[in-house]
């Protein structure tokens, strides 16, 4: 199914959600926003946040894995370098539509301790996506790429895991640094995947406790 076709069906999908909506039926408004514009924002936010919070569940916790454990390194490695910029970029795009929609339902001066923590979560989880974006993945792919070519000199990275670039390591100081250099700025990378994982998680909780089924 090419792309047209995919964001067709989903605008076909909206369209039938917006028809059968209960705005559509005759609810009135809440009072505080126009009933149009506080039901749009209000999409806009569950949207762009289920959109964040599922990639990165997927790619925190299942995708990643399973090409780690599944690919050879160096194209394990290469395929990240391309998916990352990609990932990030979504979630925080995401992010922000979230902030601004549900920072306009919720003026600050008005709001709630709870709705303010909440922002003060979602703004949160839009900059770490933004720090890995544009300071930790250009760093981890420059020095991916560096790992990569002292690697091909010993004649590894086609292996799937770590232990042949571990025993290499250990006979190459230049390797071994390079391990050292790239896995500080990787981790730095993952804690902050983690801490935006973390904010979204803190707002599902929030969410879980608006929804009436």
């Amino acid at each position: 199914m090419g792309w047209i076709t995919r964001f067709l069906t989903a605008v076909a999908f909206l369209a039938v959600g917006i028809i059968f909506s209960p705005e559509s039926f005759g609810s009135k408004s809440d009072g505080h926003f126009p009933s149009n514009l506080s039901t749009y924002l209000k999409l806009a936010h569950l949207l762009c946040f289920s959109t964040a919070w599922g990639a990165a569940l997927w790619v925190t916790f299942i995708g990643g894995i399973i090409m780690f454990k599944n690919l050879p390194r160096h194209q394990f490695g290469n395929l990240q370098s391309k998916m990352f910029p990609a990932y990030f970029s979504m979630v925080g795009v995401c992010c922000a539509i979230s902030v601004a929609s549900f920072g306009y339902l919720h003026p600050w001066k008005s709001s709630s301790t709870v709705d303010k923590y909440q922002l003060v979560f979602l703004l949160s989880a839009f900059l770490f996506n933004l720090t890995n974006l544009f300071v930790f993945t250009p760093m981890t792919v420059g020095m991916m790429k560096e790992r990569h070519k002292i690697e091909r000199e010993e004649n590894i990275g086609e292996e799937v895991g770590w232990s042949k670039n571990r025993e290499a390591a250990k006979v190459n100081p230049k390797l071994a640094a390079m391990n050292k250099k790239f896995g500080m700025i990787h981790g730095l990378s993952s804690l902050a995947n983690i801490m935006s994982f973390g904010c979204l998680a803190l707002h599902s909780w929030y969410l879980a406790g608006k929804i009436d089924l």
